[in-house]
């Protein structure tokens, strides 16, 4: 059976002995530390940290971790951290339109154990998908959104998310703008994909606007959901090259292949407690 670990992720303003702190918290704490991960931001002078040990024979029972750690440590460095554990089974929720690539890529990882993770519902627009949410016996909510009734729409999704106990939402292509009042109920907690053709083939058909334009690359970028619209902290990108001899169908494929492997990459990442977000950027611990 995999042991079981808790993971401190930390941010503050560098100065000494932070290291040696918080690595002799864990080690005076009989706790047997398997992974430790640092970065210093040169322009602010700011110090980022993910480390990682095994809680058995740890001394602190784990719901009092987090208050030891602030006290002995964290208050004396002026940290911010967040305390994980690798057993934890996060609730997702999956928010989904008409195009099906990352969606079924999602559910298919979560069916062959890949991740350990619950998906208590699936959110969508449309009517498209009921019939797989069927297959998987997870509860299917069809909220159709217009300009008239976004916030009343809005409000059934985040009672249903609350109802839940969602600790995740993915956005795989949600075809639907969130608005801020959303937003601010899950900060860090909403993962959305876009192609790379933004923001210069915008619209409805950029796959279409890039052949035309003759583009080289295509790529696709998984991010954090902020107000600004996909410009929210940057999680994970990749990019695929093309060349003249490759149609609009070649595009799309690599596209879709590309928007899968990234947002399936993004979500990997933060269910293994491997991001730091911090002024709108991201710091991604291997």
């Amino acid at each position: 059976m995999k042991q079981k670990t808790a993971i401190l992720l930390i941010h503050c303003p560098d100065q000494e002995g932070i290291v040696f702190s918080v690595t002799d918290f864990v080690s005076k704490n009989n706790g047997n530390i398997l992974m430790l991960e640092q970065h210093v931001e040169e322009f602010e002078k700011h110090f980022f940290m993910r480390i990682e040990w095994e809680l058995e024979n740890f001394s602190i029972p784990r719901e009092k971790i987090s208050e030891f750690f602030g006290t002995l440590v964290g208050d004396r460095f002026g940290m911010k951290f967040s305390l994980k554990f690798n057993d934890f089974v996060p609730k997702i929720a999956l928010f989904v339109s008409k195009y099906s690539h990352c969606f079924f890529d999602i559910l298919s990882r979560y069916e062959s154990g890949e991740w350990n993770i619950e998906i208590p519902i699936i959110i969508s627009n449309h009517e498209k998908f009921n019939y797989v949410a069927d297959r998987y016996k997870i509860p299917y909510h069809h909220i159709p959104i217009t300009k008239q009734n976004k916030a009343e729409a809005e409000a059934k999704e985040i009672k249903l998310l609350k109802e839940n106990n969602i600790d995740l939402v993915v956005l795989a292509r949600y075809m639907q703008i969130l608005t801020g009042n959303f937003i601010n109920e899950y900060p860090n907690k909403i993962i959305n994909i876009h192609h790379s053709s933004l923001p210069a083939f915008a619209g409805a058909k950029p796959y279409e606007s890039a052949y035309k334009r003759g583009v080289k690359l295509i790529g696709a970028t998984a991010h954090y959901v902020t107000e600004d619209l996909d410009a929210g902290p940057i999680i994970s990108q990749e990019v695929r090259s093309v060349s003249h001899r490759e149609g609009l169908a070649d595009l799309k494929r690599k596209g879709k292949n590309t928007e899968k492997i990234v947002l399936a990459q993004a979500i990997w990442l933060h269910l293994n407690h491997k991001i730091l977000s911090y002024k709108n950027r991201t710091v991604i611990f291997s």
